[in-house]
C-alpha cells in the first residue's frame, strides 16, 4: 500500500460540508456572507503530547477534540479539518483503529476531511481545523477588562493525575488510574459553551497547558492581571486520589483539561449561571481580572500564595 492507497482505504471519503474534498491539490470550500473562517492547528508528537503507547481510537479521537477545543474557545462552528500524519511503518490494524476514532470525532460533530499529507517519520500526526463565526462575534483573548470575572467550565486536574500516574511521579489506584486515563484520553471539546458565550464573555481559551499558565495569556493579550481564588478552583474529585504535594499542581498547571476558561462583565454572572444548568455543565467563577500585569494565587482569607509550579512548556 502507497501513501494514496492508504489516504483512500482509510480516510477518503465524500465532504458533507465541501465543495471538494479528499483527491484533488487542495479542497474548495464556500462561506456564507458575513462569516468568518476561524482557522487552528494542532501537532501531536509521540512521546511529547501522547505516550508512545497510546490506544490508537482514542488518540485519533483526541487528535481531533483538541482542535476542536480551539474552535470551542473562539465561539467557532466548525466545519472542516485536514489531517497530516508521518509513521515510522505503514501499520495497518494501528491505521484502522486510529481512523475509525478519528471519523467517528468527525461524526459527532458534523466534521468534514477535506484533505492532508502522510509521509514516513516518527509518530506525529497534524491536523488544522476550520469552521464559522458571524463576522466580529469570535471569542477572543484580548476582551478582558478589570472587573471582570474569570470562570471555567467542568472540572480540573483529572488528566494532569493521569500522566503523573503514567510517568512515575504518583501512584493511582487501579480505578481511580482508569478514570483518570479517560480524562486525558477523550477530552469533551466544549463546542456547544463556545457558541453560547457569544455576546457573553469579553475575553475566552482553552486550557490546554495548565489554568494558571493559559489565563496568563489572557492576561498578556488584554493587558490586565488576574487573580484565582484557589478553594473556588472546580477541580475533579479523583484528584484527591494523588499526595496532597502534587494536587494543587495538577488542578492549577496540568494541562490536558480542555476546559474553557472565560472571562465576563459581573453583570453576566446571572446569565452564565443559568447557561450552566440550560448545557448541564458546571461553570464556576475562579477570580477576577484585576489592574496589573500577572496572575496571583489568592488563599481563602484573599493572601497572595507562592506559585511553585507552571504550565506545560513544549520545549522544556
Amino acid at each position: 500500500m502507497n501513501e494514496f492507497d492508504l489516504i483512500a482505504y482509510y480516510f477518503k471519503r465524500p465532504a458533507k460540508n465541501a465543495d471538494l474534498g479528499v483527491g484533488d491539490d487542495a479542497a474548495l470550500v464556500s462561506v456564507a456572507a458575513g462569516d468568518q473562517l476561524a482557522i487552528s492547528a494542532d501537532m501531536l508528537v509521540a512521546g511529547r503530547h501522547f505516550f508512545q503507547d497510546a490506544d490508537p481510537e482514542r488518540l485519533g479521537r483526541k487528535a481531533l477534540a483538541v482542535n476542536l477545543s480551539d474552535l470551542a474557545a473562539m465561539g467557532a462552528e466548525p466545519s472542516w479539518f485536514t489531517l497530516s500524519i508521518a509513521m515510522p511503518t505503514m501499520d495497518a490494524p494501528w491505521l484502522a483503529a486510529f481512523s475509525r476514532g478519528l471519523l467517528a470525532m468527525a461524526d459527532e460533530y458534523d466534521l468534514s476531511l477535506i484533505g492532508g499529507d502522510t509521509t514516513c517519520g516518527p509518530l506525529t500526526i497534524a491536523i488544522q481545523i476550520a469552521g464559522h463565526v458571524p463576522r466580529g462575534q469570535a471569542l477572543l483573548r484580548s476582551g478582558a477588562k478589570a472587573g471582570d470575572e474569570v470562570w471555567v467550565s467542568g472540572c480540573l486536574g483529572a488528566a494532569a493525575a493521569a500522566v503523573m500516574h503514567r510517568t512515575g511521579r504518583a501512584t493511582l489506584a487501579e480505578a481511580l488510574a482508569v478514570r483518570c486515563d479517560l480524562r486525558l484520553d477523550l477530552p469533551t471539546p466544549r463546542i456547544a459553551l463556545g457558541l453560547r458565550l457569544r455576546g457573553i464573555a469579553s475575553a475566552a481559551l482553552d486550557i490546554s497547558d495548565g489554568l494558571l499558565a493559559d489565563l496568563r495569556h489572557i492576561c498578556e493579550q488584554s493587558a490586565c492581571g488576574a487573580e484565582v481564588w484557589l478553594d473556588a478552583v472546580p477541580f475533579a474529585p479523583d484528584v484527591a486520589g494523588l499526595p496532597q504535594y502534587l494536587q494543587q499542581e495538577a488542578f492549577l498547571a496540568g494541562g490536558d483539561d480542555y476546559e474553557l476558561c472565560f472571562t465576563a462583565a459581573a453583570d453576566q454572572h446571572a446569565v452564565i449561571v443559568a447557561l450552566a444548568a440550560e448545557l448541564d455543565l458546571p461553570l464556576t467563577q475562579v477570580g477576577m481580572i484585576r489592574q496589573g500585569s500577572d496572575v496571583t494565587l489568592l488563599d481563602a482569607a484573599k493572601q497572595p500564595l507562592p506559585i511553585t509550579f507552571h504550565g506545560f512548556d513544549h520545549f522544556a
